[in-house]
């Protein structure tokens, strides 16, 4: 996922006013510019309140959210996000012109961004993005770049006859159901941080690895999805040999275009398999370093695929982890991020978890102490979290 989130930073603000307490808002006034968004009814950011009046509000402020999604995944898909990034504020005809598409749409669509605030109007009758949409919506590199969400949850709601029917068979949602745009979802949320910022979070808090990686370590990548984890490493430590190993066919397709467009497609290689296959195939052992990145509570059978890594690695092997830094028990009601968790759990991971014959379900929300069972299962000895701050991931050590 994306380093910063809206979700993320709510978290660490107090409301002046809760969500409970607050006086109930008529959906007919025009909001105030000048309030708080914590403060108002149907803040979506705090848990529902108890009375039909809060209630109505937060679904009210829920079906405004997810029309702002569509519109943003509209945005996203056709261009025009872009478009409006790179030329600057653009007429409905003009905007229309350079992304081919139909100016009546194009039209609806400004408007509806400038009522919601994503652009603003200009001059001409043409619409600007605000700087912060440019960067959260347009800027594939900035580390708040969050447009890809839009695709996630189009991609659940495509299959959401799917998901229902599972969720009354006790069946599930493979991950190829949901097609581009959940592949590329992940990708493009996780890609920043993974190309930008995790080789800073090894070299500044994780000094034993980069020794490692610094000396030509051989890693392997379980679960690489797109390999933007396996890039990144390659980038920031010119002497690692990396290999991505994961089950979807079209991520590893993606992932070795993606080496190849960065030049490391020498030292990088990708896999279509899963780890076990790699060491029935002779590379046990042949790993200084193991790399499981938001992969361990998407699989069917976590102890197989962490025992798996134990035997591809060397006996002084390393094992990082990175995985939802959910809360370590549940609470209800929950914060933010946990709330979010969850809502990818039902439409995304748990369905895609037991999509797979037994298939253990774990869903997105992974707590510390799950992980750490199933390593110790897997036959590590101990499971460490690591002293790495960041606003969406925990991260941690396998040792033995």
């Amino acid at each position: 996922m994306s380093t910063t989130t809206p979700a993320t930073r709510a978290a660490s603000t107090t409301p002046a006013t809760s969500a409970a307490t607050a006086p109930p808002a008529d959906p007919a006034e025009p909001a105030d510019p000048a309030g708080s968004a914590a403060t108002r009814p149907g803040d979506l950011l705090a848990p529902v309140g108890p009375s039909p009046a809060e209630v109505a509000d937060r679904v009210f402020a829920a079906s405004l959210g997810a029309q702002e999604l569509a519109a943003v995944h509209a945005g996203d898909r056709l261009g025009w996000y872009r478009a409006l990034a790179r030329s600057g504020p653009c007429t409905p005809d003009e905007l229309a012109a350079r992304t081919a598409s139909h100016p009546r749409y194009a039209r609806e669509w400004l408007e509806h961004q400038a009522a919601a605030g994503f652009v603003v109007p200009a001059a001409g009758g043409a619409f600007a993005l605000t700087p912060g949409a440019a960067a959260v919506l347009a800027d594939a590199d900035s580390p708040s770049y969050l447009a890809p969400l839009a695709r996630m949850h189009a991609a659940s709601v495509r299959v959401s006859d799917e998901l229902h029917a599972a969720y009354r068979s006790g069946g599930g949602v493979a991950w190829e159901r949901l097609g581009a745009d959940a592949r590329e979802a992940q990708a493009a949320l996780n890609r920043p941080f993974l190309l930008h910022g995790l080789a800073d979070v090894v070299a500044e808090r994780l000094p034993d690895l980069d020794d490692r990686l610094r000396g030509g370590a051989r890693v392997v990548d379980v679960g690489c999805g797109e390999g933007w984890s396996s890039i990144g490493l390659a980038l920031a430590y010119e002497d690692v040999e990396v290999t991505g190993v994961d089950l979807d066919p079209a991520s590893v397709a993606a992932a070795r275009r993606h080496a190849a467009a960065r030049g490391v497609e020498d030292r990088v290689r990708f896999v279509a398999a899963d780890a076990a296959t790699l060491a029935r195939r002779g590379a046990a052992g042949g790993y200084d370093v193991g790399l499981a990145f938001e992969c361990v509570h998407d699989l069917a059978d976590p102890v197989a695929v962490l025992a798996a890594v134990r035997t591809l690695l060397a006996d002084d092997g390393w094992v990082l982890v990175a995985d939802e830094r959910v809360a370590e028990e549940f609470t209800a009601p929950a914060g933010p991020l946990d709330r979010w968790y969850y809502g990818f759990s039902l439409g995304v991971c748990l369905p895609d978890g037991l999509s797979h014959p037994g298939g253990v379900g774990t869903g997105t929300v992974m707590r510390p102490a799950t992980l750490a069972g199933y390593a110790r299962a897997a036959g590590f000895a101990a499971t460490e979290v690591l002293p790495v701050e960041h606003d969406l991931f925990r991260f941690y050590r396998l040792r033995g």
